[in-house]
């Protein structure tokens, strides 16, 4: 695990994310995780709009990529409007096929580090509410629970319930 690299996506890169966020949506439906993402969900458009206005980063390894996340600098659908003091981390994709365990909260650490290197002292995410095996993994990774957001719109879905969670940087600019 300690090969991995991580970068920017680019256009080159939206049909490997395509690819990793449907694999990771037919893994959690393969395991009973129901209601969270869909395969064919999220196409091409819809990275090439984050990338316009985020960040999109991919993690590779010898055996190429092997997961990827969105980071965004302001959610207003879950968290309102808010002052610039947090990046928000969207999508966290892990290759399950390739990637070693743990993975995951490597590139969860990645985008905490993208975030400090920017100025912000607090990392954001959401996670669906009625899914307790993902809310317990971000509260073990630091997380902690701050909030609700009932009724948050989804891509070519039904507004879904989310957990809002937030861990603080150890240099946190912002007190």
């Amino acid at each position: 695990m300690n090969d991995l690299r991580f970068r920017p996506a680019t256009g080159t890169d939206l049909s490997t994310l395509v690819r990793l966020r449907d694999d990771a949506a037919r893994w959690m439906l393969a395991r009973g995780v129901t209601g969270q993402w869909r395969p064919g969900e999220l196409d091409e458009d819809h990275f090439r709009r984050v990338m316009a206005r985020g960040e999109v980063w991919l993690a590779e390894a010898r055996e190429g990529v092997v997961g990827a996340w969105e980071l965004w600098w302001e959610d207003e659908a879950a968290w309102g409007p808010q002052p610039p003091v947090a990046g928000y981390v969207h999508r966290l994709m892990v290759d399950r096929s390739t990637a070693a365990p743990g993975t995951g909260r490597l590139l969860l650490e990645a985008a905490e580090r993208r975030v400090a290197a920017v100025g912000r002292g607090r990392v954001r995410l959401d996670c669906l509410a009625t899914n307790p095996q993902l809310n317990a993994y971000y509260r073990a990774a630091g997380y902690r629970v701050v909030g609700h957001a009932e009724g948050k719109p989804q891509p070519g879905g039904v507004a879904k319930s989310f957990t809002l969670l937030e861990k603080r940087l150890r240099a946190a600019v912002d007190g």
